[in-house]
């Protein structure tokens, strides 16, 4: 029998998702690498800038270029504003701490946007959308293992990310109802561009991209827009809250290459909680595309 399109739709979302994941992963090993040359405000004016070249390239070369529109200008200075915070502190937090623990803090924005897509999206929240969220927090927990007694700051901070990126994902689902991805990405690229100059040379002080950085800054603005456009194509084709919950495969992924690159541990423990992790996922992909 024939799968239905809302069926192909949610495969297809899980695809694009996974492309989103190799991207962000992309985007971690390349923030670390650069962090030596430049805060994060820097990285971010410089991946901006790069973005908006990108972005205008590709628009003329497809003639989306008229796409581009104000017409929502406050939700995506909103947007903007959650996703630069959120960018700030997690680039902080992947050179202060282990990257499977930061991803791992991470992945409680999916659980943010499950329940904040409830009330701005309308969504509803099922039982499948439900024990992937408990399932994947619980594999969370086991990969981080807090201790309640002692929690470094730079943990929090790297929580505080999570926040960020669910604000930014719950706008973006807002705004693929109105705005095409060339002006999503277009607003991206260019309010951040003016955020990271803003906070990069309050103190009238940058330093320029090196020869040694330069790569690793245009690695780090390719790997952002092409993950955020994966990330939208993916909203586009199903719910926040379904798409949300796969990127918890990045957890396994960067935690292999913290151990190779990083000589960071690989315990058991990391292994069982990101088994949990993909079998809720798997389980919720399987749920949703069969019930479409």
């Amino acid at each position: 029998m024939a799968s239905s399109p809302n069926q192909h739709n949610i495969i297809a979302a899980a695809l694009w998702m996974t492309g989103a994941i190799a991207s962000f992963t992309s985007m971690a090993v390349a923030g670390r690498s650069v962090s030596v040359a430049h805060d994060t405000f820097e990285i971010m004016l410089f991946r901006s800038i790069v973005g908006i070249a990108i972005v205008g390239l590709f628009a003329s070369w497809f003639g989306t270029l008229s796409q581009i529109s104000a017409r929502r200008f406050g939700l995506h200075l909103i947007r903007n504003i959650s996703h630069f915070a959120g960018q700030n502190l997690w680039f902080y937090a992947i050179t202060v701490i282990p990257l499977a623990q930061v991803f791992a803090l991470e992945f409680t924005s999916p659980l943010w946007v499950i329940a904040l897509a409830t009330v701005f999206l309308g969504e509803k929240l099922n039982q499948a959308r439900a024990i992937a969220a408990g399932v994947g927090f619980i594999g969370i927990l086991i990969v981080a293992r807090p201790e309640a007694s002692n929690v470094d700051p730079n943990v929090i901070i790297a929580a505080l990310a999570a926040i960020g990126f669910a604000g930014s994902a719950i706008a973006t689902k807002i705004l693929t109802r109105t705005d095409t991805i060339t002006c999503i990405l277009f607003w991206l690229t260019a309010m951040q561009a003016v955020f990271g100059l803003v906070m990069a040379g309050y103190d009238g002080q940058i330093a320029l991209p090196t020869m040694q950085s330069l790569p690793w800054l245009v690695l780090i603005s390719i790997a952002g827009l092409t993950a955020h456009f994966c990330l939208t194509k993916a909203l586009i084709l199903a719910p926040a809250s379904v798409v949300m919950p796969i990127d918890f495969l990045r957890l396994p992924i960067v935690a292999i290459i913290g151990m190779i690159f990083y000589a960071e541990a690989l315990d058991l423990w990391v292994l069982f909680g990101a088994a949990l992790i993909l079998a809720a996922n798997f389980h919720l992909i399987r749920v949703e595309a069969r019930t479409a």
